[in-house]
């Protein structure tokens, strides 16, 4: 194709599309959570468009809590580029422009379509027959011709190259173009969508954009000056700022947000395609033939036999959809001014017109927010595309004072430490701290964020002129309390552990010492001074440690706990344990002793009773022995003599077992009496 051509495509086929109005960044309000504020303003002439450029991740966030508001003007609506693939928007098209196609080829899908062509000062008009691309020869250089079917009726082969202008007449097939043209531009970018916001009014307004969109979580990083002795050290505050957004903020009033709302994604941009039930009436089905069987008995003119196919059951109805309900509103900026600091509220430094915060959370599920603080940045700020900027939000006096904090008694020596007091009437949000003393490096820290008049320990060194040793002491005391109730008896006996820290200073300087020592709550503290302060898994002691001494701090602690034991399974030498406890009643004491004696004679009974069912059986092989001796000799001659002797035996031991099984059963009868009465003791004992 020559550049005439080229020239000419470009001619026909690019779209003329007059300049969007320009809607520049204002304000923005970065959160913690990964998402932040941004608020658009700008001047919309009459009938014209502002166009708005994003990331495709991040028009879900955009769709859901994009706001328009204007000046009394009319904005007609908002429209944005779809989530559908290229390809499948083309496909929708009646021609197709392929990569290096030439303007012949695509003239040659539009056989019918009406062109105007200009060729200096001719004009010629007709319907496409046919285009083509004609090979250069020896003669000729490779072009591109148009068969046109003119008024006249007349057909007429032109050359596209001499062509000065092309227009279709169809104004619906050149904006066709156009829009084919304009989604081509669209996927340039594979990651950039576009969101128009249209006015209808007849002159110009005044329009606001809001919306959130994913973007990094601003990082807040102090210094912590300690100066001369007896002075209050100074907090100095610094925010991260990153701006991913492919555009310039160029002089934008800035708010940093310490908390998190509760924030989520929902899948607004990709449309949705819902599955629906298929149902249709009855008396639109076809009907089934009916065979009726021939009469075989009964009534002359019955019918006996059954239908053969039939109507098919009704198709259930198309499920309801529920109702969609439980939406709370969560207003999370509190309307709090910070006297002598930056910390206005975002209502206050958007303005009258500014529109509230807020955030729509699913129900089902309930969490407590805690309240959002605002840093605003006093003066305007600008930070280039893809860059990042660090930002003061804080510098002033704070509560400190230093002190070492020993937490981990697998390490010789303390921290270095010192305890904050946010007296700053701010939140101070969570982050790293750089301290200074004297000018000089002292260390580094993490803190948590921090409310206004709450407190907070740092640490940032290891105090070497420091050095703890512990020593465990652990001992069980005697059962303190006894209690027998539905036959469980129930022993409450105690542990008691001591552990001595022992603090050696070689420091020529007295120090304030912190112990964190660990808080269990099956154990309480005995005999040991009350805790400066508890935490949620630690008692904190606080210690003075002299200059060049040592220093001792003993802890003791109790732990009281209960076993329960079955009074029918304790042996009676176990059973004397509890019965000689001094902390029991005479009355349970002799309670005890009298399932003790009865237990005793018990175990009597059953031990005899043993023995004679150990006699019964010895017996009983002995004469089964005796009868297959006397079988076997009644078969030999001459063994009469034999054979009644081992008949005598057999009755003597007949009656033998017999008495044996008296006394088996005196004994069955004498533990099941003492069984009982054993039962009837347990019952009733509760003490």
């Amino acid at each position: 194709m020559n550049n005439n051509t080229r020239s000419l495509v470009v001619f026909v086929l690019c779209a003329a599309l007059a300049p969007s109005a320009e809607l520049p960044v204002r304000t923005v309000v970065l959160y913690k959570h990964g998402v932040g504020y941004f608020e658009r303003g700008g001047t919309l002439g009459a009938g014209e468009s502002a166009r708005l450029d994003f990331k495709a991740a991040e028009m879900n966030d955009v769709l859901k809590s994009l706001t328009i508001t204007d000046n009394g003007g009319k904005v007609t609506g908002v429209r944005y580029d779809s989530a559908i693939p290229l390809n499948q928007k083309l496909a929708e098209f009646p021609f197709h422009i392929g990569e290096g196609q030439p303007l012949s080829a695509v003239f040659d899908q539009l056989k019918g379509a009406r062109v105007e062509m200009e060729f200096g000062p001719t004009k010629v008009a007709g319907d496409i027959v046919s285009a083509r691309l004609i090979p250069a020869d020896k003669e000729h250089a490779e072009r591109e011709q148009l068969t046109l079917l003119l008024d006249s009726g007349e057909l007429r082969n032109v050359d596209l190259a001499a062509a000065s202008a092309i227009r279709f007449a169809d104004p619906k097939l050149q904006l066709q173009f156009r829009d084919y043209l304009g989604a081509l531009t669209t996927a340039r970018s594979t990651d950039k969508r576009s969101v128009y916001i249209d006015s209808s009014d007849t002159k110009s307004r005044d329009v606001r954009a809001e919306y959130i969109m994913p973007m990094p979580a601003w990082k807040s990083s102090y210094r912590l000056l300690f100066e001369e002795a007896g002075q209050q050290p100074t907090l100095e505050g610094w925010a991260i700022v990153d701006n991913t957004t492919g555009e310039d903020w160029t002089n934008v009033h800035m708010s940093l947000i310490s908390g998190k709302p509760i924030s989520f994604v929902s899948q607004l941009y990709p449309p949705k395609y819902i599955a629906r039930q298929g149902a249709e009436l009855p008396e639109d089905q076809a009907v089934a033939p009916t065979v009726y069987k021939g009469v075989t008995g009964g009534v002359a003119g019955g019918i006996m036999g059954g239908v053969i196919g039939g109507l098919p059951a009704v198709p259930p109805p198309p499920a309801t959809a529920k109702d969609l309900s439980g939406y709370a509103r969560l207003d999370h900026l509190s309307k709090q001014q910070q006297a002598g600091s930056a910390g206005l509220t975002l209502q206050e430094q958007m303005g009258a017109n500014g529109a509230a915060f807020s955030s729509v959370a699913p129900g089902g599920t309930a969490t407590e927010i805690a309240d959002l603080f605002q840093y605003a940045i006093k003066n305007p700020v600008t930070v280039k595309k893809n860059e990042s900027a660090m930002l003061p939000f804080l510098q002033q006096k704070i509560s400190a004072r230093k002190l070492i904090i020993y937490s981990d008694p697998s390490k010789p020596n303390p921290l270095t430490a010192a305890e904050l007091i946010n007296n700053t009437g701010r939140t101070l949000d969570g982050g790293p701290i750089t301290v200074y003393d004297a000018g000089a490096y002292a260390g580094e820290a993490l803190v948590e964020t921090v409310k206004n008049a709450d407190k907070r320990f740092i640490s940032y060194g290891v105090d070497l002129g420091t050095r703890i040793t512990t020593a465990q002491n652990s001992r069980s005391d005697n059962i303190r309390e006894i209690h027998v109730r539905n036959g469980i008896l129930t022993t409450r006996s105690a542990r008691i552990e001591k552990k001595t820290y022992t603090v050696h200073n070689v420091d020529a300087r007295a120090k304030t010492l912190v112990i964190e020592h660990p808080l269990r709550s099956q154990y309480k503290l005995i005999d040991t001074p009350a805790p400066a302060e508890t935490a949620s898994n630690v008692y904190r002691f606080e210690v003075k440690v002299p200059a060049n001494g040592d220093v001792a701090f003993p802890i003791t602690e109790e732990n009281l706990y209960n076993q329960d034991f079955a009074i029918s399974s304790i042996t009676p030498p176990n059973l004397l344990i509890y019965i000689e406890n001094k902390n029991i009643s005479d009355a349970a004491r002799r309670q005890l002793q009298q399932i003790s004696d009865l237990k005793t004679q018990l175990a009597n009974v059953e031990r005899d009773k043993s023995r004679i069912d150990s006699d019964v059986q010895n017996v009983t092989r002995d004469e089964e022995r005796n009868r297959q001796n006397i079988a076997s000799l009644s078969q030999v001659s001459g063994q009469q003599q034999l054979v009644q002797d081992y008949a005598r035996k057999l009755s003597e031991q007949e009656t033998q077992i017999s008495k044996l099984r008296d006394n088996q059963a005196q004994l069955e009868t004498q533990r099941t009496s003492l069984q009982t009465q054993l039962n009837t003791l347990i019952e009733k004992l509760d003490f």
